[in-house]
């Protein structure tokens, strides 16, 4: 049915690779694109063989010419971006220029500002309408399965929808003192940074791990969980009619926060360049390559993830209370792709949500977030490719 130009070779990217190929329905064709092309061949020696064809191609994702002429030379359906969030708007350029589809699992951030938001990606609407292209924004778990879960709610179990918390438990036992689950820069930033959550139509910033809670997770047990800023709160706010207030929660341990403020303390944490030996560094950047790859954990990582919403709303005039989630277990997905379950969370709904384009059930010119199209062809996709949801009408809330 259609060609998928892969960009991105880590954990990620490898799960995306083996979900298209399992997709042959849909996707005849792939390439896989890196700044390291190593990475893209040790996906395709995995993954080849089959009814996909697998190519591979050197890119710098940065050069927006670059990415132009492999889209050119390959001329894919689509391009599923699983490379850094700092390349986000270089690819959607490249997509603009050649008037080809586009999906990402996380929105742009610039490289020297910690902050992340979608006003830089939804400024590109109207090109992308007067181009006849879809953008497709956040199609990850978390974002992405997480707008999926609140857009279900609200087509088949509430008139309105008032409160949401989305809980993002990863219980993944990697063996190591201290290393991130997926690219270390962006997740140390992230946690780092102000928490912040939406009530009564404005925004409330906290302190970084502000406020904690103890929650017990299906098929896990309590867990010590912190409220962060996430960037699906931003589009929930306004995409979800109604909504009083939406939060974002996620699990650390306290071994992991302890190691995360030591390192802090020191300025390993900072993203201002300082001078070592003559040249200008950022210590975090620094961090990054000496912490362990996160696409290295797939072989030593045990236990679950439980990531979810908690939905309360008005159904029928009565009060209602929904929750959606996903178990995942890291040793299974280990197992099918080769990858551990915080890139299989994130890489089977990217191969979904590019899938849907292509088969033209979320095909509508300009830049959507996921939760602006119709949920169920998703929701029925995600039990088919290995991420099965289960739902409660009594789950225990979070106060």
């Amino acid at each position: 049915m259609g060609k998928a130009l892969i960009i991105g070779a880590g954990g990620v990217g490898n799960v995306v690779a083996h979900k298209c190929v399992q997709n042959s329905e849909v996707f005849k064709e792939i390439c896989i694109a890196s700044r390291t092309i190593e990475k893209c061949n040790a996906i395709k020696e995995k993954i080849d063989g089959g009814p996909v064809k697998v190519h591979t191609a050197q890119v710098d994702a940065d050069d927006t010419s670059q990415v132009i002429a492999l889209i050119e030379k390959f001329k894919p359906d689509i391009v599923i971006n699983v490379a850094l969030p700092y390349q986000d708007l270089s690819i959607m350029d490249a997509c603009l220029a050649t008037k080809v589809h586009y999906l990402d699992t996380a929105n742009y951030e610039p490289p020297d500002v910690p902050k992340f938001e979608y006003k830089w990606q939804w400024a590109y609407k109207e090109d992308f309408e007067k181009a006849g292209i879809t953008a497709v924004l956040g199609s990850g778990f978390d974002p992405g399965v997480t707008g999926v879960f609140c857009a279900y709610a609200q087509k088949h179990h509430f008139d309105e929808i008032h409160y949401i918390d989305i809980l993002d438990c990863n219980a993944g036992d990697h063996g190591y003192p201290f290393a991130t689950n997926f690219n270390p820069e962006i997740n140390i930033r992230e946690i780092t940074a102000n928490g912040r959550y939406y009530e009564d139509g404005k925004w409330v910033e906290t302190k970084p791990l502000e406020y904690k809670r103890v929650y017990n997770f299906p098929e896990i047990g309590p867990r010590d969980m912190y409220l962060l800023y996430h960037e699906e709160l931003e589009s929930l706010s306004k995409n979800i009619k109604g909504v009083k207030r939406i939060r974002f929660w996620m699990t650390f341990s306290e071994k992991y926060l302890t190691h995360l403020r030591v390192l802090q303390n020191v300025g390993m944490t900072s993203i201002e360049p300082i001078e070592f030996e003559g040249k200008m560094i950022q210590p975090l950047q620094f961090l990054k390559a000496v912490l362990p790859d996160p696409a290295s954990l797939g072989p030593r990582t045990k236990g679950k993830t439980n990531i979810g919403c908690i939905i309360q709303g008005i159904k029928d005039g009565k009060p209602r209370t929904y929750y959606v989630y996903n178990v995942c277990d890291h040793e299974e997905c280990y197992k099918e792709v080769g990858s551990q379950a915080v890139s299989y969370t994130t890489g089977v709904p990217a191969m979904i949500g590019a899938s849907l384009v292509l088969k033209g059930l979320w095909k509508k010119p300009g830049v959507y977030n996921v939760e602006e199209f119709d949920p169920d062809p998703f929701m029925e996709a995600l039990n088919k490719f290995g991420l099965p949801w289960k739902e409660s009408f009594d789950p225990e809330l979070v106060d």
